[in-house]
């Protein structure tokens, strides 16, 4: 039997037809319409309550920039960084003691880190500051000898308080990033001759900063945000000034609205602070870098730019 050939293969012939195209139909989501508009509803409900309640509004923008509201916050962001400053130099030192091999330092530092994360802050800064109760005088030898009372002024019991008890917080951190690091690097560098000392300087803590730097800097933020403690010790910060104000001129409410304000800016400039710090110390790690705020907004809103010769 023979097969014509012509007749499988002439112009007459339709070809096979190619696969239908896809008709991807999008996913709904409605519950996401819903709870948008449960949440917008709830917070139109807390706008217009506070919108009706008896507020002095203009009290906040009177007193924005007075001098005292200025000086507090001077000494809010004087008191955060002296006082991580303290946490973070005895954080790194009881950090190295804690991995010490020698029993009685690494039993000291477990110790310290236990009680001043075991204890309130609050607590912690009455304890130094009713310290003269216990102690008439403080005697330093011929160094340094007066009354605890003018000894232990607001400042150092702030500065106390709040370093001291940050440093328990810093050397967990600390301990953390440094155990992060592979042995082999420390094996590396002592292979080649280096010291333990030189090895945690040049090898182990510039790698470490990575682990290190984040939540470093959500505990600066927290701590500028715990300074609000000190006004129980009699030390004019931005919430002791708001709230002496807010009791003579009759607006304790709104300037405790003036002093939250306040805060948001600082703790908003140092969370910008803390994202490029991270990026400095993610090159390492990272093949691409993350972009930054203004390339995140410059994708968004911007129009993006098309070779000439493209049309749009």
């Amino acid at each position: 039997m023979t097969v014509d050939v012509n007749k499988t293969t002439g112009p007459d012939v339709t070809p096979p037809a190619g696969p239908e195209a896809i008709k991807a139909v999008p996913v709904r989501h409605p519950w996401r319409y819903v709870s948008a508009t449960v949440a917008l509803f709830l917070l139109g409900s807390v706008v217009y309550a506070f919108a009706q309640g008896d507020i002095n509004w203009a009290a906040i923008p009177e007193y924005f920039f007075d001098q005292r509201i200025l000086t507090g916050v001077w000494k809010t962001l004087l008191l955060t960084v002296l006082s991580m400053l303290i946490g973070i130099t005895g954080g790194v030192l009881l950090a190295v003691m804690r991995l010490s091999k020698n029993p009685v330092t690494s039993s000291i530092a477990w110790f310290y880190i236990w009680f001043f994360r075991g204890t309130p802050v609050l607590v912690q800064l009455f304890v130094w500051f009713n310290l003269g109760l216990v102690f008439e005088y403080i005697n330093l030898g011929p160094v340094y000898k007066d009354y605890w009372s003018s000894f232990m002024t607001p400042l150092l019991t702030a500065l106390l308080g709040l370093g001291l008890n940050e440093a328990a917080y810093m050397a967990e951190i600390c301990r953390a990033g440094l155990l992060s690091v592979d042995e082999g690097q420390t094996e590396a560098s002592h292979a080649l001759g280096m010291s333990q000392a030189k090895t945690l300087r040049r090898i182990v803590i510039p790698q470490a900063m990575r682990v290190i730097v984040p939540p470093t800097g959500n505990e600066v933020i927290n701590m500028l945000k715990t300074t609000s403690l000190v006004s129980a010790v009699q030390f004019y910060d931005l919430f002791k000034y708001s709230q002496d104000i807010g009791q003579n001129a009759g607006s304790t409410v709104e300037m405790y609205f003036l002093a939250a304000t306040w805060y948001l800016i600082m703790t908003s400039l140092l969370s910008v602070g803390q994202y490029y710090i991270e990026r400095y110390y993610a090159r390492g790690s990272s093949r691409a870098l993350p972009p930054t705020p203004w390339q995140r907004f410059s994708a968004a809103v911007l129009p993006a730019r098309r070779p000439k010769g493209v049309a749009a």
